[in-house]
């Protein structure tokens, strides 16, 4: 892969000047290698990533945790089933169900139904994941995903009915794609970012691990320390942070350099 750093605000005060890490890939490298490097896409069209703190599950150990039993149960008589994107029928019907779930999930027009069209005609969809509610016979949610071979599957945008929270039905959606890509022996599935509290859910998983800049860790406290440091002002680099190192890398840069997934030779 390519690597462009793009520069983003600088803090001189602190000497603190960073950059958005993209990857672009070479010819022979699928978005599996770039997925693995640490990124996520940042083109609907697989043919830029950025590097950032996102989760995934090793799905070879993953198991149901009682949690999760308790979220299926509440799922109970929604079933799925996982559909090629051209053996998907993007209705007028289906196209609004999504864009009155964006509105209120994201904001007015955040999402588009320009942008949503582009979504379900992007590269980065390749399946999507159809729940219905068998006792009303009604479709009540859609996942869209990204899979390739057995090596992973990337669990998008998710959209369903509200109206059905009190069931979770958004976790249930994303436990069931968990667990089924567990059981037909995929590698990974990868979650998302995860910058607050809030998105500490994705990690309730057996298996969830996170990507921390320079290698995947399955450490949820190291998860937790940074995102605490996140909501302090931070005057440091995390690799700078004394605290940080000591209590994860025994105060050792050299653990870290050891661990890293970048070595980089130049042209």
């Amino acid at each position: 892969m390519k690597l462009i750093f793009s520069e983003s605000k600088s803090d001189y005060a602190h000497y603190q000047f960073p950059y958005a890490v993209w990857a672009v890939p070479e010819p022979g490298e699928t978005p599996a290698d770039i997925f693995d490097a640490g990124f996520l896409p940042s083109s609907r069209n697989l043919d830029r990533f950025y590097l950032c703190r996102h989760v995934r599950v090793n799905l070879a150990k993953f198991k149901l945790s009682s949690e999760n039993r308790r979220i299926m149960r509440k799922g109970q008589g929604i079933e799925f089933e996982l559909v090629p994107r051209a053996q998907f029928d993007y209705t007028p019907a289906r196209r609004q169900f999504f864009k009155t779930y964006a509105d209120i999930k994201f904001g007015k027009d955040v999402m588009t139904y320009e942008r949503l069209d582009a979504l379900f005609s992007a590269p980065i969809v390749s399946h999507l994941l159809v729940f219905t509610d068998t006792q009303v016979g009604a479709e009540v949610g859609v996942a869209t995903l990204y899979i390739e071979g057995r090596e992973l599957a990337y669990y998008y945008y998710a959209f369903y009915d509200l109206n059905y929270y009190p069931r979770n039905l958004g976790m249930y959606m994303m436990t069931s794609a968990v667990a089924y890509f567990a059981q037909n022996k995929f590698k990974y599935i990868y979650l998302g970012t995860c910058y607050s509290r809030n998105a500490l859910y994705k990690t309730q998983f057996a298996g969830a691990e996170f990507f921390n800049g320079f290698r995947w860790s399955a450490d949820l406290d190291e998860l937790k320390f940074i995102i605490k440091r996140d909501k302090k002002e931070p005057y440091r680099h995390l690799l700078e942070t004394p605290e940080y190192l000591e209590e994860f890398y025994s105060g050792d840069l050299e653990r870290v350099c050891a661990a890293t997934r970048f070595k980089v030779k130049l042209d």
